[in-house]
């Protein structure tokens, strides 16, 4: 294990069970992130980066090869552990949201923090922090239902962040924003990365957002190619 990685697969493949045969999403591949990193993955729909975005956040295992975070072998953990490991180091964005409607803003970014048996006035101190990195501090207060779709995902990013993961996963984070929304939620990843040194890999159709980030790696047929992209 080379200490400059926070993650390493190798070998790694996926199958699923098909009506008639397996099918392979994910085929031999070989993958280094560094630490503070900020990696996109891109590829056509059904090309396996949902998956491979899975299998780093330990929501699946590999059907094949080893996934190591910093010298841990994941693939060899129990659900416990498993579970322990996301709450611990991972944070995860999703393209919706998932706030609870019946919270206010602050209380849906402290949930993690409670859930987690921290004192309620550590838990909203922390979300109150949070969200001022995203620029919603404003907001604390309002309920979920009001705010605006960019400011909900910047709340879910908040979210996100509140206990300090080391890395964050984040799935299609502007799939379901307009084009200037979606610029500033992507802005405000790359700001996190660095700023906090906390590594980044977004899955992503927003080709805008992968050419701001430190590398690209496109998925196709379920092998995983390095990218170049024009920057802007």
């Amino acid at each position: 294990m080379n200490d400059a990685y926070v993650y390493e697969l190798s070998g790694v493949a996926k199958e699923f069970a098909g009506p008639a045969e397996k099918v392979r999403v994910l085929r031999n591949v070989e993958l280094r992130i560094a630490r503070g990193e900020a990696v996109a993955i891109i590829g056509a729909s059904g090309s396996g980066k949902t998956t491979l975005l899975h299998l780093l956040g330990t929501l699946d295992t590999p059907s094949q090869g080893t996934i190591r975070f910093e010298g841990t072998d994941l693939v060899s953990l129990g659900a416990t552990q498993r579970a322990r490991f996301r709450n611990r180091e991972l944070g995860f964005v999703f393209q919706q949201h998932h706030l609870l409607p019946e919270f206010t803003t602050l209380e849906n970014v402290a949930m993690p923090g409670l859930i987690a048996g921290m004192p309620r006035k550590e838990a909203y101190a922390r979300a109150l922090d949070a969200l001022a990195r995203v620029s919603l501090a404003e907001r604390a207060g309002f309920d979920v239902t009001t705010l605006s779709g960019g400011e909900r995902q910047r709340a879910a990013i908040a979210r996100a962040i509140l206990l300090g993961p080391r890395v964050l996963l984040a799935d299609e984070p502007t799939g379901s924003l307009d084009e200037e929304t979606g610029r500033q939620v992507g802005d405000v990843l790359l700001q996190l990365n660095r700023d906090l040194e906390m590594t980044l890999v977004v899955v992503t159709h927003n080709l805008e957002l992968a050419r701001k980030m430190d590398r690209q790696l496109e998925l196709h047929s379920g092998e995983l190619y390095a990218h170049t992209m024009c920057h802007a």
